[in-house]
């Protein structure tokens, strides 16, 4: 470990504030000065790195201008600036001693650290704006740093805003200019604290420590830089949990290593404030800033490693940040058999085919009187042909989408409030059924199969037949018997053609729209959860000896990990996520037909503490024999990882009764919408289910990422390469059971986050060609496909044409 050693931070002799009046007397950089000589005599030959003062903007300011900092003067601002002309000239002084005296055999550096804030304009267009950040920062940070690595002299903007501002000789700019060996800096709260003491000009405060350093690279020539300060702080109740350290730290850290690899920033070191709990200046010991717990009760003062320390220690041995992947790359591919998919939420059906001439029967003549338009003909009929499949215009823009995806699977969703809109089976409507029907048999004729959904809630739009949304909806259970008739309709209609089913789309998501209270909740989730068995069962019954079909629904999945790993608490809070999101619906179905005893066993602890008044409802032994076992596959929608922490709440709120909290990590990927990108989280949720219920079939019915990019869409193609990668270790090396996978989604609807590989006018995206190559290639394969039929015969390329052109050719003889 190598010694930096700071002369100067902030710890005047009382006796030279006494009898000098400290840093207003100049006699005291003669004093410092000597003292400075006395250290490198006694420990030179162990120094490389000495710093003379530490963050002289501070000790000027704070010292003798507010006096929250000792000496606790509060002067005038003449004494500020003469304090700060004082500091610069006797650190300049003990440079040059150095230089002259003792580098020449000693071979060390020496700097100051300055501190400072960052400032963001208020609107990045508007150069006044601009102008006052750049004013701000000159007066912090310029005010130290262009006398001692610019020019020898204070900024212009200061020079001419104060009269009094003390003027360097000629001598003295060439004696200050360059007395640093390199850029030291201080980059902390006690840098933004208190906030009505910085010159903002009306701007924004900002923690980007990349943007300053940027600054500090394009003002100074492009300095080496040494972070000589950084760290944040916790409040003094915090212990050993800081866990807002770790994820200040890592935002820090990570936007230094932005510095470096992405502005050419020459950074080469990095030091956190600080070692241990202390007394914190102004703050005195009511914040805590250590790597180390003190507990300043104790008689032994104890030093406890907090989270942040083991944490730093990490990022220390790793040298930075690491994507987390448990093994390689892996080479290899799905079964032949494997479902490639694409998701798209609930097609609208068109109430009528878009082509009335094939079903209107009167005769017409246009433009009779020259005004262009048609003139029907009375008591004229004609007789039409029936109705087609190609009448509907919307099936054909459907399939043109499809057959540029090259998917072998396509889900989507109908509308239950179009088709019934009484919500019962007094009214059904038989055209948007025959939409639907032709949507099917349309796509089947692409070799391409449809996973149908029965229900398809979101957060605008619920999805329920208007008289139903009346009576209650989920919280009334008479909605569970009028999906029952609802799913046997559609059933009957179209499930000859249909051979995967989805009952209903992420039914744990619903908790936003019934969060009235957390009873509300769990009542509308139950009746979900009935509706669904009860679908379940009529298909198992009635259908599929007949159609061969399977049933399942739909669970948002996302993993979640502890946003603290080094605290059980974490750990638990993570477990908890997972039980109340997944296991919510999936313990029910596929495990025991109740909810998980972690879940009632919490509710109840809560309920005991008073904290919570929730209520889980209970299952009788008629509805736990219909809801167990009511699924024939796992059907997950997985989109990202969450980082979860123990949160207390009070209050009876699905979402209190939980008590996480998220963090968002700022080392991740994310998209525009801040959905964080870790990949092997689904590998981890994919081994999850398979510990937790079996080794069941498993379906990733949606799987996707927002990119605003409409022509270069690279986000999502990381984000497929690298989702499917893990999907295919979770397949090949942990043996999970996946039979398919829906990429989400086709298309993009407007002003939502960019989910779609097509526009919403239809125009597609270069994910499309990324994604037929992962379906080509039936994963990543080595140099050949286990898929391939070993001797099959190459059709000739004549054969090919005339298969392909057929409707051509016979039309071309008939013309003939």
């Amino acid at each position: 470990i190598d010694p930096m050693v700071t002369l100067y931070h902030w710890d005047l002799p009382l006796m030279l504030q006494e009898k000098y009046g400290g840093w207003k007397n100049e006699s005291v950089i003669d004093i410092f000065n000597d003292y400075a000589t006395f250290c490198f005599q006694t420990f030179g030959d162990r120094v490389k790195y000495w710093i003379t003062i530490h963050n002289p903007y501070l000790v000027a300011w704070h010292g003798y201008g507010t006096g929250i900092h000792a000496p606790g003067e509060r002067g005038k601002i003449t004494t500020v600036y003469s304090v700060g002309h004082n500091l610069i000239k006797a650190h300049a002084k003990v440079w040059h001693n150095y230089k002259k005296r003792f580098q020449p055999y000693q071979k060390g550096m020496i700097s100051i650290v300055l501190g400072s804030h960052w400032i963001e304009p208020n609107k990045s267009e508007d150069a006044l704006d601009i102008s006052k950040c750049q004013q701000s920062m000159e007066r912090v940070l310029g005010w130290f740093a262009k006398p001692i690595h610019g020019d020898g002299d204070y900024p212009e903007e200061l020079k001419s805003e104060f009269s009094f501002l003390p003027r360097f000789t000629e001598a003295e700019k060439n004696y200050v200019k360059g007395t640093a060996d390199f850029f030291a800096f201080s980059f902390g709260p006690n840098n933004f604290k208190p906030p009505s003491t910085l010159p903002k000009m009306g701007q924004n405060l900002s923690l980007n420590l990349r943007e300053v350093l940027n600054w500090i690279k394009l003002e100074y020539n492009s300095p080496r830089i040494l972070i000589a300060e950084n760290g944040w702080f916790t409040d003094s109740h915090v212990k050993t949990d800081d866990t807002t350290a770790i994820y200040m730290m890592k935002n820090f850290i990570n936007k230094v290593l932005q510095a470096i690899k992405y502005d050419n920033i020459d950074v080469f070191g990095y030091t956190a404030w600080s070692l241990l709990d202390g007394f914190e200046w102004q703050h005195a010991y009511n914040i805590r800033r250590g790597l180390f717990y003190v507990d300043f009760k104790s008689e032994k003062k104890e030093r406890i490693p907090k989270s942040s320390a083991l944490y730093y220690k990490q990022i220390i041995r790793e040298n930075g940040f690491f994507p987390r992947e448990s093994v390689p790359s892996l080479q290899a591919q799905f079964s032949c058999d494997f479902s490639w998919g694409i998701t798209e939420s609930v097609l609208k059906a068109e109430s009528v085919a878009s082509s009335p001439q094939f079903c209107d029967s009167s005769l017409y003549l246009w433009n009779v009187t020259g005004d262009g338009l048609l003139h029907k003909v009375k008591g004229v009929k004609l007789k039409t042909r029936p109705a087609q499949c190609t009448d509907f215009v919307s099936i054909k823009k459907q399939l043109d989408l499809l057959e540029k995806m090259k998917v072998t699977h396509y889900r989507f969703a109908l509308d239950w409030s179009l088709i019934l809109p009484n919500g019962d089976l007094s009214v059904v409507n038989r055209q948007v059924l025959r939409y639907y029907r032709c949507v099917i048999s349309e796509v089947l004729k692409l070799n391409v199969q449809s996973m149908v959904t029965l229900y398809y809630p979101t957060h605008a739009y619920l999805g329920l037949p208007p008289p139903l949304l009346q009576t209650g909806g989920w919280l009334n259970e008479s909605t569970a018997y009028a999906f029952q008739d609802y799913a046997a309709l559609c059933f009957r209609e179209l499930g000859d053609l249909v051979k995967l089913w989805i009952t209903i789309n992420e039914p744990n998501r619903l908790s936003d729209v019934y969060n009235r209270s957390s009873n509300d909740t769990y009542r509308a989730a139950h009746n979900l959860l009935i509706a669904h068995a009860m679908a379940w069962k009529i298909y198992d019954e009635q259908y599929r000896p007949f159609q061969y079909g399977k049933v399942s629904l739909s669970l948002h999945s996302d993993w979640a990990e502890p946003a603290n790993p080094y605290f059980e608490s974490h750990s638990k809070a993570a477990n908890r996520f997972l039980q109340f999101e997944i296991g919510w619906f999936a313990d029910p179905i596929f495990k025991t037909g109740d909810y998980p005893a972690t879940m009632r066993e919490y509710i109840s602890f809560k309920n005991r503490k008073g904290l919570s008044y929730s209520s889980l409802p209970s299952f009788t032994s008629e509805e736990k024999q219909l809801v167990k076992g009511a699924a024939d596959f796992y059907a997950l929608n997985h989109f990202t990882t969450r980082f979860v922490i123990h949160e207390p709440q009070n209050g009876s709120q699905y979402e209190f009764d939980r008590d996480i909290q998220f963090l968002q990590d700022i080392t991740c990927l994310s998209s525009p919408s801040r959905l964080a990108v870790v990949p092997w989280g689904v590998r981890e949720v994919l081994k999850w289910i398979k510990k937790t219920y079996g080794d069941i079939d498993i379906y990733i019915t949606a799987n996707g990422i927002d990119d605003q990019s409409l022509d270069n869409d690279e986000l999502r193609n990381y984000y497929l390469g690298k989702y499917v990668q893990e999907i295919l270790k979770a397949y090949y090396i942990d043996k999970v059971k996946i039979k398919g996978y829906y990429a989400f989604k086709l298309t993009e609807e407007k002003s939502k986050p960019r989910f779609g590989f097509f526009t919403s006018d239809s125009k597609g995206k270069p994910s499309i060609k990324f994604y037929n190559n992962l379906i080509s290639n039936n994963g990543f394969p080595a140099d050949y496909s286990v898929c391939d039929p070993p001797n099959q015969e190459k059709q000739c390329s004549f054969c090919l044409f005339i298969s392909q052109k057929k409707p051509l050719i016979f039309f071309a003889c008939c013309l003939f």
